[in-house]
């Protein structure tokens, strides 16, 4: 039994793997979160009214000098942007890592 699950294994084309482009992911992943975080403040800001957006000003504890306001928009894309440039950046690195390790233990290039 052993020997026909070999030859079933045996007989499995080839796996490819696509490698992830780690700075262009890091890249894209950046700039969409910085958008995101950039585009929410703003409407608030359009918005008004007598308080304007208690629960993104939390955001301040993780982003130095973020405020519900127009600079505070362009503080929060740098920051948002250079978070999402890391974990972008680190996801796909651990990804082709994986990846690589997974297709030489079976044997694929």
């Amino acid at each position: 039994m052993a020997s026909s699950d070999e030859q079933r294994v045996a007989d499995l084309p080839p796996i490819r793997v696509i490698r992830l482009e780690a700075f262009i992911q890091g890249l894209v992943l950046g700039i969409m979160t910085g958008a995101g975080i950039m585009i929410a403040t703003l409407v608030l800001v359009v918005r008004g009214g007598p308080v304007v957006g208690p629960h993104l000003a939390l955001l301040g504890q993780f982003l130095p000098g973020y405020q519900v306001s127009v600079l505070g928009s362009l503080i929060g894309f740098f920051w948002a942007a250079l978070y999402g440039f890391v974990v972008g950046y680190l996801v796909s690195t651990l990804y082709n890592r994986i990846a690589m390790r997974r297709g030489t233990l079976r044997g694929t290039p």
